[in-house]
């Protein structure tokens, strides 16, 4: 299971998203999940999900690399679709058990909220870490942020922790599966069990993960400064920003889906939510 998470990895490719502006990538992710919450009817979700397949195929990174992107997240998901068909309340009755009362409006509410939650992470994924390098996606941060420096925000050290934590996640995950390789060599069980059992076999996990996760943070700690790296004061940029044609198609695309969904909000509002 660990393995099938791919957040914060990166895929190399020469695609319009790789190639455009982290700035570009920055602001066209922000309002991608701006408008996705404002798809009401099936019609916009139908537009978003086509919209979504064509940008990964334009980006060209696997479809099975999305799809393990979902996978660690179905729990998550189809605990939040339980919730909303149970506590959605609507006029159909589908079906009714004592206090229990299921709704055609929640079960529709519900598939809508599962494929928000599907949509927002495998837009975000492509938009931004699969096609971006995390040298990039420091540099976009910062300069989104640049006018916070006026006010004496570190921009440069907040935009490069968010970027290594992000970057740390899957090293965090492989060193996770060595030790849990060796955890089981040793005869130690994590499939067997009740809850209680299973939540006190991660201890032989968690305590080596930890010691593990503050070894290789000092370590980089030590690398960075040893490149005499001091903060973003005086810093100067081998590659400047600069947007470009891909950043143009960028902004189309988002247009594109913007008046999307608000026209098939307006046109064809069936089972609205």
């Amino acid at each position: 299971m660990m393995k099938d998470v791919t957040l914060g990895q990166y895929f190399s490719g020469n695609s319009v998203l790789h190639r455009a502006d982290p700035r570009a990538k920055l602001m066209f992710a922000f309002f991608y999940i701006i408008v996705l919450f404002f798809a009401k009817s099936a019609a916009s979700f139908g537009f978003a999900l086509l919209f979504t397949i064509m940008m990964i195929a334009i980006s060209g990174v696997p479809f099975k690399s999305v799809i393990r992107a979902v996978k660690p997240l179905v729990f998550i998901i189809l605990f939040t679709a339980l919730l909303n068909i149970f506590w959605t309340k609507g006029e159909k009755v589908l079906f009714e058990w004592k206090f229990i009362h299921i709704y055609l409006e929640g079960v529709i509410f519900a598939l809508f909220m599962a494929v928000r939650i599907v949509l927002l992470v495998v837009g975000m994924t492509i938009a931004l870490t699969y096609t971006t390098t995390p040298i990039a996606l420091t540099d976009g941060i910062e300069a989104l942020l640049n006018p916070l420096k006026k006010i004496k925000v570190p921009v440069h050290d907040f935009a490069m922790m968010m970027t290594i934590a992000m970057r740390f996640i899957p090293t965090l995950i492989e060193e996770t599966d060595k030790i849990m390789d060796a955890q089981k060599a040793r005869g130690a069980d994590f499939e067997n069990g009740g809850l209680i059992k299973k939540a006190k076999s991660l201890i032989p996990i968690l305590i080596p993960l930890f010691v593990s996760s503050f070894k290789r943070a000092d370590d980089l700690a030590v690398a960075m400064e040893c490149r005499s790296y001091r903060g973003g004061e005086g810093r100067t940029k081998l590659k400047q920003l600069r947007y470009g044609k891909c950043d143009i198609v960028l902004f189309i695309l988002a247009v594109v889906f913007v008046a999307g969904i608000l026209l098939c909000n307006y046109f064809l509002p069936y089972i609205s939510i």
